[in-house]
């Protein structure tokens, strides 16, 4: 019983939809191919993918080297070398002016879409362009974020290459035909992979496209996200060698003694997260009152960052030496609190005049070194506590841009990565959840990756769990009181029945025909009948040739979700639910109202408290 059956009483008829072996076809696009073959194909696309994603992040990393060395040391060479060594003087000043001049000429005249640090653009073209990246931003990205971090500018690699992977992974969805589902997971595959390449962490890559750009846990996704971060990293590993990204000395992490001190720190943690992401939105908004083209923002942004650098010089460009050096406990306190505002501010002012970098790096050096000083502190107000400030400083940095971000464990499992210390497990996800905890309390509407699309009219909701839908069955809600009409009557009967507010025709808007044995003939609307009656106001047809004959169904065993899908392709409001595709005896009937009682079950879980043991609590 399956092929065309009347659609919404409101609009008429029926999609051209035909059901075959293999799913549905609705003008040339297919519907319900099968899905073994589709994820066989996307995991062969993300496998391209994870490799062309590896091998542009080496390639961005050797063009900010080659960047730094020209603008900072007037040599051609490409090895990633930190700025803050140079002997240029007072020039300091003025080279990142020059480098926030280009990028605000590629920014007008390129496109605007390689401002910021790139993930908010990523789940931008998720949420609005159906996945869909312009070419220009997979080659503009990765140089401007090149030329903004090579003149000095205090960014990270990450955040360009995840959306210059994620661009990527979006034109190959382009190239084929795929779904919008199918592109946002090879856009999720090419930003895992810039993640992974960039930073030798494949599991955080995955667990970080899940969070901020998937929304979903699903075979489908999973299985190519693992390939392409995989295969990225093996490419890191070729090019950049197998060691982590920081190489730091062992670490005691003082637990159980520390426990009380970590659960202050993620208190100041939380704190700080909110305290970022507010100052630099509100940075943000200060440039927009500027009276200038906002051409020169950038140029403007990068001057107070030029003053910075001349005077800490550890601000400048990406700064890896400089946490590693948080991380190895290298740094004096004094050291470390100038290091902490001084970067915080300059990333502020920089990234605030909408330029071009990552925001992961720049976080990470600043809350590492509040973990730092943090644990000096409480040394010297407790000086039995025996702190270690390298420990601190790398649960510090994972706990800020978690809390930030909303991503908490995808950064528990970074900087487990980074360091592939195991003991760091245990307070990194302490500290963590308790920022995690203190940001939502402060900020529950949004994220610092969430913020500038919710200024736009974007609110995403970042919490997902698995879908009711899938978890109830048409048995579970359908209406057992099925609207039956004897084949025989006439549409004039059924007319008269309505008008006289017959129940057992009135409760729904479609009634199924059926014969003696229970067996479904066809189905009749109230659209139906007045269609009927426009042909033969005399109303002797029957209900039979009135209704639709060939009717789609459902079975008690189904999900509400197949059913409702049912519904939605083609356009019908109600179907019939049949004992069997052999029986055909009619065992109830499944309308709107039974599609959404599974939510209001779902609701009712949320929110009815239930009695418990103990009274009055």
């Amino acid at each position: 019983m399956t092929s065309t059956q009347h659609g919404n009483d409101n609009n008429g008829g029926p999609h051209p939809l035909t059901i075959g072996a293999t799913g549905a076809q609705v003008g040339d696009v297919t519907i319900g191919e099968p899905a073994q073959f589709r994820m066989v194909l996307v995991s062969f696309l993300a496998a391209g993918i994870g490799l062309l994603a590896g091998l542009i992040a080496f390639l961005l990393y050797k063009l900010i080297g080659l960047f730094t060395n020209i603008a900072f040391y007037h040599r051609f060479s490409a090895d990633f070398i930190s700025a803050r060594h140079t002997q240029l003087g007072l020039w300091v000043i003025v080279i990142p002016v020059v480098g926030g001049i280009i990028v605000g000429f590629m920014a007008k005249y390129g496109t605007p879409k390689i401002k910021g640090h790139g993930i908010p653009e990523a789940m931008e073209a998720v949420l609005v362009n159906r996945s869909r990246i312009q070419p220009r931003v997979a080659i503009l990205k990765p140089i401007s974020a090149a030329i903004a971090i090579g003149t000095g500018g205090p960014f990270g690699a990450e955040g360009p290459i995840i959306q210059t992977g994620g661009a990527v992974g979006s034109l190959v969805g382009q190239l084929f035909h795929t779904t919008a589902s199918e592109r946002k997971v090879l856009l999720a595959c090419g930003a895992a992979a810039g993640m992974s390449a960039t930073f030798n962490t494949p599991i955080a890559g995955v667990i970080l496209a899940i969070e901020l750009l998937l929304f979903e846990f699903k075979a489908r996704s999973f299985i190519p996200l693992v390939i392409a971060s995989t295969l990225a990293t093996a490419v890191h590993i070729q090019m950049l060698g197998a060691g982590p990204m920081f190489k730091v000395t062992a670490m005691d992490f003082g637990i159980p003694h520390a426990l009380p001190f970590y659960l202050i720190l993620g208190v100041v943690c939380g704190f700080a997260a909110v305290g970022f992401s507010k100052l630099l939105y509100w940075t943000e908004d200060q440039f927009e009152k500027l009276p200038v083209d906002e051409l020169w923002w950038p140029a403007i942004g990068a001057l107070g960052l030029g003053i910075i650098g001349y005077f800490v010089p550890r601000v400048l460009g990406v700064g890896y030496d400089t946490i590693g050096d948080i991380l190895n406990a290298n740094l004096a306190w004094k050291l470390l609190l100038v290091v902490m505002i001084a970067k915080a501010v300059a990333l502020v002012i920089s990234l605030g005049s909408g330029t071009s970098g990552g925001l992961l790096a720049p976080m990470f050096m600043s809350s590492a070194a509040l973990g730092g000083v943090f644990a000096l502190g409480m040394d010297r107000i407790f000086p039995a506590a025996n702190l270690s400030a390298g420990a601190f400083a790398l649960v510090a940095m994972g706990a800020v841009f978690g809390a930030a971000s909303r991503a908490t464990f995808a950064f528990i499992i970074f900087a487990f990565e980074i360091t592939r210390d195991y003991n760091s497990v245990l307070p990194l996800m302490l500290v963590c959840v308790i920022a995690d905890g203190v940001a939502m309390l402060l900020m529950p509407k949004a994220s610092i990756m969430t913020e500038k699309l919710a200024r736009r009219g974007l609110h995403i909701h970042q919490d997902y769990e698995a879908d009711v839908m899938h978890q109830m069955r048409v048995s579970e809600t359908m209406d057992q009181d099925v609207p039956r009409l004897a084949p025989d009557m006439t549409v004039g009967e059924l007319a008269d029945r309505i008008a006289r507010r017959d129940p057992a025709v009135c409760k729904h808007q479609g009634m199924f025909i059926l014969d003696p044995q229970g067996k479904l003939v066809a189905v009749i609307t109230r659209g139906d009948v007045l269609r009927a009656l426009d042909k033969d106001p005399s109303g002797a047809m029957s209900v039979v040739d009135a209704g639709t004959r060939d009717v789609i169904v459902t079975y008690p065993n189904e999900s509400l979700h197949e059913a409702s899908a049912k519904m939605l392709r083609n356009d019908i409001g109600r179907l019939p639910v049949v004992e069997s595709s052999n029986s055909g005896r009619v065992v109830g009937y499944l309308g709107r109202p039974g599609i959404m009682a599974a939510r209001l079950r779902r609701l009712d879980e949320e929110h009815v408290r239930e009695p418990g043991w103990i009274k009055h609590f």
